[in-house]
């Protein structure tokens, strides 16, 4: 049988992580189910390691390379260093001006992040219709400042940041922007491709403001999946359960829209841009508005419970198993 387009289901993914990857020479925190990047020790700080690949955008590629693989640093409390890119550009469509625009684009977005672009490989690739870049992202973190995702405790609140699904909404007006505009017209098909740059797909900002200001147990940005498949994510690495308010996740309007027209879940829809954060109760409420005096939304959705009652979603008093999602929501629309 063969697997749908998207992340490995998580247990086929489990079964080949147990077997054939290893955790030598001072891997603190090695490859593990929710685990958003590498923790390696170096002496006095931890070296974290990501690599993440963009390959349901052409436009802007470069841009969110930047972004999605930084934002996996941030979750582990660290600070994006340095960067390397395999950039992969399909035959007979690339030109010099196509591969100089990606090539600016990683530029100017490791620029405003204080990042070197120190390394990689670019290459004229057989068997690809769009642009596809491998990130590569390096970050240092105090030792006593590292942040897991298997950290959550039973008993954490959940917090998500902003509206979910941020990078969904967009991608979706980027690649069907013109039948888009044709029934929800240009102003809204134009503010729907701006969410990359406001509220923006970083999580950066969210993730500093969280560590300063709180007992911050783990952190989680639900990328590929959506907001579910990241809720899943964090209860199986913590080793968890967990129950989240469906009527409390905060739904981007524009979201709802594109949802309803192409039959997708919102929870099952790639969510870059949001920030999943589990932390001590008692500093839910000053981490909330210190987001808030910088301008980032955010609410408490739900909270961190024992294994044995399960991964739930509650809408009034009724509760079910949260959705799972084997492929992202947003594959349906290049079906």
């Amino acid at each position: 049988m063969y697997l749908r387009p998207g992340k490995l289901p998580l247990d086929i993914l489990e079964k080949f992580l147990k077997s054939y990857t290893s955790s030598r020479h001072g891997v603190i925190v090695g490859p593990s189910i929710g685990e958003d990047a590498a923790a390696i020790d170096m002496g006095d700080t931890y070296l974290l390691a990501k690599t993440d690949p963009i390959t349901f955008v052409a436009e802007d590629i470069g841009t969110y390379t930047i972004h999605i693989n930084a934002n996996d640093i941030a979750t582990m409390g660290g600070t994006p260093r340095w960067f390397l890119a395999t950039v992969l550009l399909p035959e007979n469509s690339t030109t010099e001006e196509l591969a100089e625009k990606v090539f600016r684009q990683l530029s100017a977005a490791c620029s405003k992040i204080d990042v070197s672009w120190c390394g990689g490989h670019t290459e004229i690739t057989r068997g690809i219709d769009r642009p596809i870049v491998i990130g590569m992202m390096l970050g240092e973190v105090g030792k006593s400042r590292l942040i897991t995702t298997s950290g959550a405790q039973v008993g954490d609140d959940i917090i998500l940041t902003k509206e979910i699904a941020i990078e969904g909404t967009s991608v979706i007006a980027r690649e069907k922007g013109e039948e888009l505009k044709g029934i929800f017209g240009e102003r809204f098909v134009e503010k729907c491709r701006n969410l990359m740059d406001n509220p923006g797909i970083s999580v950066l900002e969210d993730a500093e403001i969280a560590v300063r200001n709180g007992d911050i147990h783990s952190m989680h940005d639900p990328t590929e999946g959506g907001i579910a498949t990241g809720l899943y994510e964090i209860a199986k690495a913590a080793g968890t359960g967990l129950l989240v308010e469906e009527e409390k996740i905060p739904v981007l309007e524009e979201c709802r829209t594109l949802c309803r027209h192409y039959n997708l879940a919102p929870l099952g829809l790639i969510a870059s841009g949001s920030l999943l954060i589990t932390l001590n109760p008692k500093d839910t409420e000053v981490v909330i508005e210190s987001l808030k005096k910088r301008g980032l939304t955010a609410c408490q959705i739900g909270k961190i419970h024992r294994r044995d009652e399960g991964v739930k979603i509650r809408k009034g008093d009724k509760s079910r198993g949260l959705e799972r999602f084997e492929a992202d929501e947003i594959t349906k629309i290049f079906r």
